[in-house]
């Protein structure tokens, strides 16, 4: 028996990706959205296939995700853009931490991919150095995901009502 090795593919000529990006710290956030855009345009993803929307900030990432999910069922991966820079207090970490968590339940309960693209970071100066290869780096990722997921799910569907011998 051989090991069937699945290779990675970034076509994004026949994905639908879902945005959801924060609005808090914006001038980030509108970078690596930008970025993100670009990249997914570069990789063949219509306009017509892509839906954004946009929430206060990283904490509200999550519960958009289920919304952007739910009304938009036929999407093959999405992307969670928000900035997260730490100042003098402890809600740095509890947005972070939060933030992520609420992304990984997403995953794991929902079975899509999300590109989490919530950048932390200690001061605007790390943010700014980071933002453009962030977006790009999300947007490869979606597609990737994707793209696995699709195929994944045709072998699915390939294999249903197969007889499996017993």
């Amino acid at each position: 028996m051989s090991i069937e090795f699945i290779k990675p593919n970034a076509d994004g000529s026949d994905l639908k990706i879902g945005i959801v990006s924060a609005r808090f710290n914006d001038w980030a956030c509108d970078a690596m959205f930008a970025s993100c855009y670009e990249e997914l345009k570069a990789h063949g993803v219509k306009d017509e296939n892509i839906v954004v929307t946009t929430v206060p900030g990283a904490l509200e990432i999550p519960g958009a995700l289920v919304m952007l999910y739910e009304g938009y069922p036929d999407l093959d991966a999405l992307v969670a853009i928000g900035c997260v820079i730490r100042g003098e207090t402890y809600h740095f970490e509890l947005v972070a931490n939060e933030s992520s968590r609420g992304v990984t339940n997403f995953v794991m309960t929902e079975g899509i991919s999300v590109a989490n693209c919530i950048l932390t970071v200690e001061n605007e100066e790390q943010a700014k150095a980071r933002v453009q290869e962030k977006g790009a780096d999300a947007a490869r990722v979606a597609l990737e995901m994707g793209n696995l997921r699709r195929f994944c799910g045709q072998r699915v569907m390939e294999n249903f009502g197969e007889d499996d011998g017993q």
